[in-house]
Parts: C-alpha cells; structure tokens; sequence
C-alpha cells in the first residue's frame, strides 16, 4: 500500500482512530496525571475523557459523508454504518455516565479503556462485509467484554461469570470460523457478495447445510438465544452492572446487523422458508426455530427469577427471539423495523440496568426484595424504571411498542396473502403478554410494596440521574415520534 491507500483507510476509519487515541489518553490520564487521586476524581476525569473522545468519533462519523469500500469489504462506509456507529458511540457516552458512579474497581483507567475498544470492535463490526473482518472485530470486542465482566474483584461470582462467559464465547468463535471455513472452501471469497454470488444456483448442498448452522451456532452465542444462551444470566448476574449494561445493549446492536447482513447478503438464494406448511430447506427454518424457544423460554423463565439482573438477561433472550423475527422475515421494511426495535431495545435495556446499578449499590444487592418502597425511597429513580419496564414490556406510547409493532407487522406482511409467518408473530404476542408479569413484578415492589421501616432515601449521584432521565426522555420521545429514527434506517 502507498501513502494514498494508507490516508483513505484512516480517513474511512476516522471515528474508530480518535477512539484508538482517547483510549490512550484516558489510560495516561489516568495512570501519570491522577495517580494517587481518589478513585471518585480519576473517574470524573476518565468519564470527561471518554465522552470527549465518543462526541469527536461521533462528529468525524457524521462529516463522512462519502461512502467507501476498503480492500474488498474490509471497511465499507455509507450512512447507515455511519449513523449505527454514533448510536454506538451514544451507548458508550451512557454506559460511561452510568459506570462513574460504581464502587466496583480501583483500575478506572483500565475499565474506560476496555469499554472503548469495546467499542471500537463493534464499530468495524457494522462496517465489515468481509469474514475475516468480522471475526477479528467480534474477538476485539468480546476479548473486552469478558475482562469486562470480571472487573469486579471483591465479588466471587464476578470471576465465575467472566469464566463461563470466556468459554462459551471461544466455542462460539470455533463454530463460526468452522463455518467461515466452509464458506470461503465452496465460494473461494471471504468477501459477502462475491460469497453469494459463487453460491448462486448451487442449490443447498450438505457442506452448504452445515456452514449456515455453524454460523447460526456462533452467532447464536453472540446474541443469546436459545439453545445456546446458557452463559448470559450468569454473565449478566457476576458482572459488573454497568457492564452487563454494555453487553446488553451496545454488543446486541452491531451482532444483530452482522447477523442479518450476513445470512441476507451472504447466503442470498438458500434462504430457504418457515412458513406454515410450506417448509424449504435453508437458513429460513433455522432462525424461526431459534427463535420460537427463545421467546417461549425466555419468557416463561424470568417469571421465577427473584433477581432483577437474571430476570433482565431472560428477558433479553425473550427479545434476542422477537429480534430474530426480523431477520427470518428478509425484506427491506423487516431490516428497518429490526434496526428500530434493536437499537430502542439497547437504549432501554442500559437504562434499566442503571437503575439497577443505584439500586445495587444503596442496597447492597439487585434482589426483588431491594426494590421495595422505591417509589418513596427515590422517586425520580422509581419514574425512570417504570418507564424502562413498561417499554421492555411493549406499553404504548412508549418506544418498546413502536418497535414490536413495526417489526411485527413487517413480519406478516412478507407474506400477506398465505400469512405464513403468522405463527410466530402470534407466539410473540402471546410471548410478550407473559412478559408482562414478571416486569409488574418489579413495578409491584418499586411502587405498591413498602420498605423495611429502617430504610434510608437512596441517594443518586447526580450524573448517573441525568443519564438516566435522557435516557428514559429518548425512550418516551422514540415512542410519539419515531420518524426520529426511522428516517435514517
């Protein structure tokens, strides 16, 4: 490459190289400038720092306005990918806002830096249309999460949940290189549509049969559904809150676009159909399956949780389920409707686990039984939970209704006139009025129940509430108008 190749990769990768650079400056921030300073003032320092460096990456996406494909899909830039990496970076600032308030490590420069590089793998994650880019950016950015989830020393379970999370996660990593193996043996590409277009006409094969479930199992991991979700309510549990905030929400939203960009775009012509009595061999069948047991045990499981961090992570492979429909329905209008509901998702889900974050820390655990008398006990808090809740739950008008009827009406209208796919649009309904118990559940604790009578007020720290408020005013404003966001899907 000459000097002209070398200013196009680092103009197209703008925004993931000022995130490199504020990597390294919250780490000298942080161990030359503070140290010895109190873990509270090296946190607002690395805080100021790191949402500095997430608005620069956020203004240099947005002024890329040229679109560009680096060596063959490598790095692909357009204003989709554009505007998915400032909903990453907008992620990030919040998880950062919420994490600055956590008692949970002393190593604040290393957690800041772990989140952006997190970051940044997810942010090559969007732009890639190539499979050894996609693995690489999925191993930076799960390399992050699982250190990540272990950052909690003073808590045993911390470790065990990092533990299982690593070992899931290498399983995953070796079914999707067994299945990127076999792509790139029957195509001769890693690129995406030099994939399908090798592919085209060559009907589904036995080698073409077990790519596609190979890659479903890998990314089946990545995204928590079922059967292959057994390490997320352990990992959600141990972890840090604020981390299980960041898995939850910013690594769902880049898994789930690759995911669709590459059973959409790579294996194009074999997708197969689940449609009622009109079943085809393909990837089609695959996903509706994985995602009927996610929605079904998803739900029926966080009913029994007295946890409030297990019964988010049911509830977050319930969602990986209802997300799923939007892949499995492949028209422009399901694409659309899935990036809607996955990125409200993702902005509810980090406000959620904030409060929990609050909560856990005054009370000193995330049990139903610590969400008692709420309400009185912090009643800003209290609001901002109900909002979260009921939009996890689909209540209009909030942004968790929006999205559940935009997606699944894409999903019935793909195949209007058989209504083939009905079946599961009805499981999700019936799915989503189970989900509603065990939300109502915490709502019944934080609101109708009282507290221990020797309960204090909890006091929130002022920059974690206004995390908390803007995300829940994000929440309540992408329900009354979500042409807001629709516009740039």
């Amino acid at each position: 490459m000459n000097l002209v190749d070398y200013l196009e990769v680092l103009r197209l990768a703008a925004p993931e190289t000022a995130l490199a650079i504020t990597v390294l400056m919250v780490l000298a921030v942080d161990l030359i400038a503070l140290r010895g300073q109190t873990v509270e003032q090296r946190f607002r320092a690395g805080m100021l720092v790191s949402i500095i460096g997430c608005l620069m990456a956020a203004i240099l996406a947005f002024a890329n306005f040229e679109q560009g494909n680096l060596l063959n899909g490598m790095l692909v830039v357009d204003p989709q990918t554009n505007f998915l990496k400032v909903v990453l970076l907008t992620l990030t600032i919040f998880t950062v806002l919420i994490s600055a308030s956590g008692k949970f490590t002393e190593h604040v420069g290393e957690y800041l830096s772990l989140v952006l590089l997190g970051t940044i793998g997810l942010m090559f994650l969007v732009s890639a249309e190539d499979l050894l880019m996609i693995f690489i950016s999925l191993e930076l950015t799960s390399l992050s999460l699982y250190i990540l989830t272990a950052f909690n020393k003073r808590n045993s379970r911390s470790g065990e949940a990092a533990l299982k999370y690593f070992l899931f996660g290498g399983m995953s990593a070796a079914f999707l290189l067994f299945g990127f193996s076999l792509l790139y043996g029957l195509s001769g590409s890693t690129n995406l549509p030099q994939i399908a277009a090798s592919l085209a006409g060559r009907g589904l094969d036995p080698l073409l049969l077990v790519a596609i479930v190979t890659t479903v199992i890998g990314f089946g991991f990545k995204v928590a559904a079922v059967p292959f979700h057994l390490w997320a309510p352990d990992a959600y549990e141990g972890a840090p809150t604020p981390s299980a905030a960041f898995i939850a929400s910013g690594s769902k939203v880049a898994s789930f676009y690759i995911l669709a960009k590459i059973l959409t775009m790579g294996f194009a012509g074999v997708e197969g159909s689940a449609v009622w009595h009109g079943y085809v061999s393909g990837w089609t069948p695959v996903i509706a399956v994985v995602a009927a047991l996610s929605m079904v045990l998803g739900n029926l499981t966080a009913i029994v949780q007295s946890s409030v961090k297990r019964l988010l992570a049911y509830s977050a492979i319930a969602h990986a389920g209802y997300m799923l429909l939007g892949v499995l329905a492949n028209t422009p209008s399901s694409h659309s409707a899935l990036l809607f509901y996955v990125i409200t998702y993702a902005l509810t889900v980090l406000g959620a686990f904030g409060v929990v974050t609050v909560v856990e820390a005054a009370t000193g655990g995330d049990a139903l039984a610590n969400f008692a008398g709420l309400s009185r006990r912090a009643p800003g808090l209290s609001l901002c939970l109900l909002v979260f809740l009921l939009s996890l739950a689909g209540i209009p008008p909030l942004a968790g209704f929006v999205g559940k009827f935009f997606l699944f009406s894409a999903v019935v209208g793909t195949d209007a006139e058989h209504l083939g796919l009905l079946w599961l649009v009805i499981l999700a309904i019936v799915m989503s009025a189970v989900s509603f118990y065990y939300y109502l559940q915490v709502l019944k604790q934080a609101w109708v129940l009282d507290a221990a009578a020797n309960a204090p007020a909890i006091k929130v720290p002022p920059v974690t509430m206004l995390a908390l408020v803007l995300l829940a005013a994000l929440v309540i404003l992408l329900g009354c108008a979500p042409g807001l966001l629709t516009r740039h899907l």
